[in-house]
């Protein structure tokens, strides 16, 4: 072997191993699906049965759009209603992107940087000089997989938001379906109370032009009636209002709006949930939860990379061949190091472990929250279900059978035509007061579900707009 070919062919052997390595470093790509098929997964674990789908082309789109066609042809159940709204609603569409985002940003961290390479010609008289240098970012072919590992953590907590969003979504649309069928219901019911108040109103006003009924009695009788009108129209407001929450959930517009919804809420189930271990559960699947210890974790793992280049931040190997007219060609090598004189990198470290220690701190206190929430909402459940069963076997059969017995009693003329009405009336706000009750309940269960498997459901209080009957009607 000759002595004198040997730095050479090193040399070149160097130079072939950056190129490989710069041509891998390009080499990475992106998913089929950008992490979707995780956001499915880990929805699908949490009883999301619904198809969680991002829309990328136009024919997605078009696919999409038929699928919400079919579903609004028939009246809307709440399973189709979040089906719906996981395909159209376009907040939700939006926060889908992030995936794409957050796996662009591994894509490039497993990216090399771009070589450099410069060439200069300069000459003096007949003389002429050629430089040409490479330059390699060597820091960044030492870190790339810290950083790429870093960046694959950071996709992984973007997939758990993207899936706590999803659940998010898809609670607050079965929320706002039971909300709006029944304030639908109200609606009804309300409108009963106002023709019987209409009804006893008419009646007291002949009596009195008659002379058999007093001044006072009249009056409450008209005040009764105009009451229950103000208040159908306050219903009517309330159920337009739950009606579009719903439709903004389902990304509607246009035809799309005149969407029907049942006549009434479903039956209660005949027996409520029983959770073993609620806090260890709730620990254990819910997505904010792992977020947050997630988040700990990568912050660790991004302090090793700190540290590792906080002393050096530029590191670059430049390779030269210059030739120069009459002389031998000159090659060689340089290195660019910048010198930590001025920053050593300490306030780098520095912060990076203040914000480890707020990471940690924040994932404690998450679950801390988590545990309360869990108790808070599993209470909430159990209360609005015993509410709503004993409404339904014991307030409404009572006020049933009351009814029944002054019907009797007025048929046998021992009672009013006006205290027939009364009781009429008390009847149907007993029946209203049932349907608050069961409605709340479908929200605590909807709650009870999110504390379980997503994130804090918000305020869980049962039924604090639950009328107990309306014997305590104005005038009555």
């Amino acid at each position: 072997m000759n002595p004198l070919k040997s730095p050479v062919r090193h040399k070149s052997r160097a130079i072939a191993a950056i190129v490989a390595l710069t041509f891998l470093g390009g080499c990475a790509t992106f998913s089929k699906d950008n992490g979707l098929g995780t956001v499915q997964s880990a929805t699908k674990a949490r009883g999301l049965e619904q198809d969680v789908q991002w829309i990328k082309t136009e024919q997605e789109a078009d696919n999409a759009r038929a699928t919400v066609k079919k579903l609004l042809a028939a009246p809307l159940t709440a399973d189709t209603a979040v089906q719906i709204a996981l395909l159209n609603n376009r907040g939700l569409q939006a926060t889908y992107a992030e995936l794409g985002i957050a796996e662009a940003d591994v894509v490039q961290a497993g990216r090399l940087v771009n070589p450099g390479f410069s060439f200069g010609r300069l000459h003096r008289g007949d003389d002429i000089s050629i430089d040409r240098t490479f330059l390699f970012n060597i820091l960044g072919l030492i870190t790339m997989p810290v950083r790429t590992d870093l960046e694959k953590r950071r996709f992984a907590l973007t997939q758990g938001r993207v899936a706590a969003e999803t659940l998010q979504t898809a609670a607050d649309t079965r929320r706002a379906w039971h909300s709006a069928v029944a304030a639908q219901e109200a609606v009804k019911y309300m409108e009963q109370v106002r023709m019987a108040a209409e009804s006893s109103a008419e009646l007291s006003r002949r009596m009195a032009a008659v002379g058999n009924f007093s001044k006072l009695d009249q009056a409450r009788e008209q005040s009764f009636y105009a009451e229950s009108t103000a208040q159908l129209a306050r219903v009517k407001q309330q159920a337009l209002a739950e009606r579009e929450r719903l439709t903004r959930l389902l990304g509607l517009w246009g035809e799309d709006i005149r969407f029907r919804l049942p006549e009434r809420l479903p039956d209660l189930p005949k027996a409520p949930r029983e959770i073993a271990d609620l806090e260890s559960t709730a620990l254990r699947q819910r997505l904010d939860v792992q977020g947050a210890m997630q988040e700990a974790e990568n912050i660790a793992a991004a302090m090793g990379l700190t540290k590792a280049s906080g002393f050096i931040n530029v590191l670059e190997v430049g390779y030269w061949r210059n030739s120069e007219t009459g002389l031998p060609r000159q090659t060689g090598y340089e290195i660019d190091l910048r010198l930590p004189i001025f920053d050593w990198g300490t306030a780098r470290v520095a912060r990076a472990e203040y914000t480890y220690m707020q990471a940690v701190n924040r994932a404690a206190d998450t679950a801390v929250k988590a545990r309360s929430e869990i108790r808070e909402a599993y209470s909430a459940y159990r209360t609005a279900y015993d509410l709503a069963k004993h409404y339904r076997d014991e307030i409404v059969p009572l006020r049933k059978r009351i009814s029944e017995e002054n019907l009797l009693r007025y048929n046998g003329m021992l009672i009013s035509v006006f205290e027939l009405l009364v009781d009429a009336r008390q009847q149907v706000s007993s029946v209203n007061a049932y349907i608050e009750t069961l409605r709340d309940y479908w929200l605590s269960e909807t709650n009870l579900n999110l504390a379980l498997n997503g994130k804090s459901p918000g305020a869980m209080g049962v039924g604090s707009s639950t009328q107990a009957t309306a014997g305590d009607a104005p005038g009555h």
